[in-house]
Formats: C-alpha cells, structure tokens, sequence
C-alpha cells in the first residue's frame, strides 16, 4: 500500500506568539451561518405553522421520502423488536453489553449526583427541601444519514430512563428510506417508546411544537448537523435543549512513554468523524511527535475514511511541544477539549491538574474510542471550549428540581420581620404587607 505523506501543523508552547497561534486554530472556519439560519427559520416557522403537512414536505425534499401521512414515518414496537432479534449474535452481544454499562453508571450518577429529593427541618419547625421529578416527556435526536449512531441512542435514551421520563420520543432521519438495524436495536433496548423516521430542522420543529402525529415533547436532546443545531437555538425557551454541539475534538498529553501509533490513531478516531473535527497533541518530547508525525503518514493509507481524516488533520490537528506535562495541563484547560486522553506513566497525577474537559480518559490502555461505545459514561460532550462552563449529558439533564419551603408560626416571626425590612428597602410593600400580616404583634 502506498504512503501518504500530510504534515500536520506544528506548534511550541515557547514561540512568541504561541497564545494568539493557538487560539486561532481553536476557532472553526466561517460557515455560512447567515444562509442556515434562514433556512431553519422557514422551515420551524412551517411546520409550526402546518404540522403535519410541513414535516411531509420536508421529509420528501430532504430525505426523498413520498408517504401520504406521517404516521407511516412512525416505526412500531414490535419493527424495533425484530430489528433487535435480527442482530447476528455478536453485534447483539456487544449492544446489550454497551446498553447494561452506561445503564450502571447512569443509575450510580443518580445516586450521587443530586437527582434525589430532600428536606430537612429547623429548631422552629420550618421545613425546608428540595423536590427532584423527571420531565414528563423528552425527544431525542439520532443523526442519520452519512453514518447510523446506535451508539446515540443508548448515551441519549438510557440516562432520560434511568431519570425516570415518562416518554421518551426518538427522531432519526432515514433518507431513501434506509433503515439501519443497529440503530433500531437500541431504541428497542434503551426503552424508546416512540421512533419517528424524521430528520433536520422539520423533526427539531416537530418536537418542540407538536403535530397531530408527533408529540411536543419538554427538552430536546442529541446531536445533529448545523441545521439541526441551529433549529435547537431558535426552540431553545419553548423547550430545553442539551447543549449545541460543533465538530467532535480530541485532545492527547501524552509524555512520550506511549506508542506513537496508538496516539496517531487516537487522533485519527476524531478526525474520521468529519472534515472539521480537531485532533491535538501535547507532548514535551520533541522526538516522539516526530514519531506520532511518522506513525500517521505510515497508518492513514489503510484507514477506509482515509480522505476525511487527511482533510481533518492537514487542516484543524496540531502537534504542539511544550515545555513539559505541567504545561500541558495548563493549556490543556485553556483549550478545554471535548475528548482529553492523558497517555503517561503517571495519568492521575495530571488528572488532577485538569479543571476544563468533557471527558478525561485517563492511562495508556483507555482509548477514547472505548468510551464513545461500552465505557459507561456518556459520550455526549460540550465541545468548543465550553467544557468550561457545561457537563456531559447526564441523568440530570433529565430532572428538575422545585424548592419546598414549610414555614411554622414561629418561622414566620422571625422570617416575617426579615422580609418585612427588606421588602421595604426595596419598595415592594405588598411584599411587607404579607410578611407582617403573619406576625403576632401585628
């Protein structure tokens, strides 16, 4: 097999204008944003306004599907059931292997991480609490098209389970009426109650307004292409949404001590995703990136999406030097990656040191793609840098909480008296009003 020689961009932490550089390369390339979000607004405004009609019409110019209702865009049960059965014995092995993992670690997130109700109750007899209830209703969005994701399906519907929705409704676009087994399969274990063939802007409007046929549903989840995306900013409000994902990111510290043809494979299994997805290498050996830099041009020519991944890498990768692992962990956090793996002798060591990641993947045996499929944890993650400020997708996604709030008569006067001063300071003395009508001496 022939080589292919690409040289992937190459970056030191020590260069004068390292900062600015590196930022710059973080930024995606302009897209004619403008153009899509005109067309998403025409496309929501349709079927808010014509339902049923308007999904038809897009499903048949979009994904090339002729039906006379879209009630036969909706896939039954026992279709999702037979798609399951019909799995030869190893994919169905590997899927219910996957589906039993994040279910466990979902169900532990549960446990820990707040999504529980309290209530606790002072010397005077207030009771004060918190309520956690599920939402009532979810829709879950599965890309199709280019590629089928069950793995989508069980990161999105398994946690919207375990948090206790009462349905959970799945959209996934089928053009030309393809159908993927695999993907039906999870739906069908994830426990999906409803699986509409829809995609694009038309299903984000169906869900967030509601049709004859397809329900409205309370929070949107799961990633799409740009006119999905943009069609979860414009809903966001009528309903919740996860997070507006970009393209996938991966990021490697990595101190030398790993093979360099796991670590360029690692890159390889962001940059196979799309044109525009970024892999990164951080690395204090400047040898061992020469090594990496060889392992890829050496590997790529094997790789079936070898054009994807050659555009991704020769575009949107870096192989940056730095100084040494502590560095690396501070721009580690500046960048703020979907994906970090931490390949070292050591990886708890620097875990510690990581304030900013979607997903840490820690020592040289954890490749990322392990956590995309059968980890556990859920492979849903903030991209574009706003790691810093947002979480996985998780069973709280699917909660909400309510304050609970008993004050006794005692309570009141104390309360009472509080309110009362502030409420004036403020001017609201309706406010007042209602805290001191409670108080005895009044």
């Amino acid at each position: 097999m022939s080589s292919v020689e690409i040289k992937v961009k190459r970056l030191n932490s020590q260069d004068a204008q390292f900062t600015e550089t590196l930022l710059s390369s973080l930024s995606l390339p302009l897209a004619d944003d403008a153009a899509i979000d005109a067309a998403v607004v025409k496309i929501l405004a349709e079927v808010k306004a014509k339902g049923d009609e308007a999904v038809l019409a897009f499903t048949k110019q979009f994904d090339r599907l002729n039906v006379a209702s879209v009630a036969q865009l909706e896939i039954s049960q026992q279709e999702l059931e037979h798609a399951y059965r019909g799995l030869s014995d190893e994919q169905r092995s590997a899927l219910d292997i996957a589906a039993q993992r994040v279910r466990a670690y979902h169900e532990k997130q549960k446990l820990e991480a707040g999504c529980h109700s309290w209530e606790y109750e002072e010397a005077d007899g207030t009771r004060l609490g918190q309520k956690v209830t599920a939402l009532d209703r979810v829709g879950i969005y599965v890309p199709g098209g280019k590629a089928a994701y069950p793995s989508s399906v069980l990161m999105n519907a398994i946690p919207a389970k375990v948090a206790g929705v009462g349905e959970v409704v799945m959209v996934v676009p089928t053009p030309d009426g393809a159908r993927n087994p695999l993907v039906l399969a999870a739906a069908y274990l994830s426990g999906v109650d409803r699986v509409f063939t829809i995609g694009g802007a038309q299903a984000v409007g169906a869900l967030a307004y509601g049709t004859k046929t397809v329900p409205a549903v309370d929070k949107i989840v799961g990633p799409g292409n740009a006119y999905v995306a943009a069609a979860k900013r414009r809903v966001f409000g009528i309903v919740g949404i996860d997070m507006i994902a970009g393209p996938s990111e991966i990021l490697v510290l990595c101190d030398g001590s790993t093979h360099p043809d796991w670590v360029a494979m690692d890159l390889f299994s962001q940059a196979e995703h799309d044109e525009l997805a970024q892999s990164i290498l951080l690395c204090p050996d400047a040898n061992f990136i020469e090594q990496v830099q060889a392992s890829i041009n050496k590997l790529l020519p094997e790789m079936p999406r070898k054009k994807v991944i050659e555009t991704s890498l020769t575009q949107r990768a870096l192989l940056i030097q730095v100084k040494d692992m502590t560095q690396a962990c501070e721009i580690a956090n500046a960048i703020a990656a979907e994906h970090l793996e931490i390949c070292a002798a050591n990886p708890r060591q620097w875990a510690e040191k990581i304030r900013h990641a979607g997903a840490i993947f820690m020592g040289n045996y954890t490749s990322e793609a392990l956590g995309d499929y059968c980890a556990g944890p859920n492979h849903v993650l903030p991209t574009a840098r706003t790691a810093r400020f947002s979480s996985p997708l998780g069973v709280y996604d699917f909660i909400k909480r309510s304050s609970m709030i008993e004050v006794s008569e005692a309570g009141a006067q104390t309360l009472g008296a509080v309110a009362s001063t502030l409420a004036h300071g403020e001017g609201l003395q309706a406010h007042a009003r209602a805290a001191e009508m409670r108080l005895k001496n009044h």
